[in-house]
């Protein structure tokens, strides 16, 4: 049983329509007990770092997301906001702490060239950077889907797994031990996405 963290932030039912194509149970839920029964956690997102934040300690998600993640070791999977919620820090309107499951803070994205539009939304090249969980071993670039203002930069160069590269190349994969995150949504990247997501389900 997969459990999909909900706190308020972004579409949780296409996680769970895309686990439920590939035949994994899941469970939409913010409740502690159901949270510590699943075998591994998606936290997905759509929105602003600060408000996500707010929203985790209101629902008491802080504590058992770190406690399940970080002691119990439950294999994790972050998605767009739930993967910037890893670092330590953004600068999303104002300066916000983060969970700091992954070294790093999240910062605008900062493109070169006058073509290249905040928010970076729609297709883009993944290029993988080392062998992991989401990718295998296939170091051959994937199609996936983008919504976002700002990334992740990591302070760990071993936790990166792909980048993309939008009037420069940003951190949109990283993977440390238990924890997987992708800036991109896997849910809504077809053909690569779901590879992606069966792959999370069999690790």
């Amino acid at each position: 049983m997969i459990a999909i963290i909900d706190y308020g932030m972004g579409n949780l039912q296409s996680v769970a329509n895309i686990l439920d194509y590939i035949g994994e149970k899941n469970i939409i839920t913010n409740k502690t007990k159901e949270i510590e029964l699943a075998d591994k956690l998606i936290l997905p997102g759509v929105g602003a770092f600060g408000e996500a934040m707010e929203n985790l300690k209101k629902l008491g998600l802080v504590e058992v997301l770190s406690n399940e993640v970080m002691e119990v070791k439950k294999p994790f999977l972050g998605i767009c906001l739930g993967m910037q919620l890893l670092a330590d820090k953004s600068y999303e309107i104002g300066e916000h702490n983060g969970l700091g499951f992954i070294k790093g803070e999240v910062k605008k994205l900062t493109p070169e060239g006058d073509e290249y539009r905040i928010p970076h939304i729609g297709w883009n090249d993944v290029e993988p950077q080392r062998e992991c969980v989401l990718y295998g071993n296939d170091m051959s670039p994937k199609i996936c889907y983008f919504v976002h203002s700002f990334h992740f930069d990591c302070e760990n160069k071993e936790d990166i797994t792909g980048v993309t590269d939008y009037g420069g190349k940003f951190v949109c994969s990283l993977e440390r031990g238990n924890i997987m995150a992708t800036q991109f949504h896997p849910e809504k990247s077809q053909k690569d996405g779901i590879e992606m997501m069966r792959k999370f389900v069999k690790y």
